[in-house]
């Protein structure tokens, strides 16, 4: 089945660096676009940054655009999140999204989320 697996965050500095990875399986990896979204307490999950599979046309929220960096790795079917500049703003869990075609129709899956805390 498919199964997305997030890790890399943590507690940082104001100004600091982190890199999440989510290493993907149960699916053809290279066939489909992933994103990056973040759920802060009390406000909606929203979009960070996406991909399609072979990364060439990559998007960012405005809010982290020059700061985040997306990228793919079809080798070891995994999406990373290099995040630079971090600002309390950021905090929140992330989760790596896949859109996976099924028999019903396009399906989201969803990890279980790592959390990212920007704090002096």
């Amino acid at each position: 089945q498919v199964q997305l697996v997030e890790s890399g965050g943590g507690l940082v500095q104001p100004g600091g660096s982190l890199r999440l990875s989510c290493v993907a399986s149960g699916f053809t990896f290279n066939m489909y676009g992933m994103r990056w979204y973040r759920q802060a307490p009390g406000k909606d999950r929203e979009s960070v940054a996406a991909t399609t599979s072979g990364g060439y046309s990559i998007s960012y929220a405005d809010s982290v655009k020059d700061r985040f960096t997306i990228s793919i790795d079809n080798a070891k079917n995994t999406v990373y999140l290099q995040m630079n500049s971090l600002k309390p703003e950021d905090t929140a869990v992330y989760y790596c999204n896949a859109r996976i075609a099924t028999m019903q129709g396009p399906r989201d899956y969803w990890g279980q989320g790592t959390q990212v805390t920007v704090s002096s």
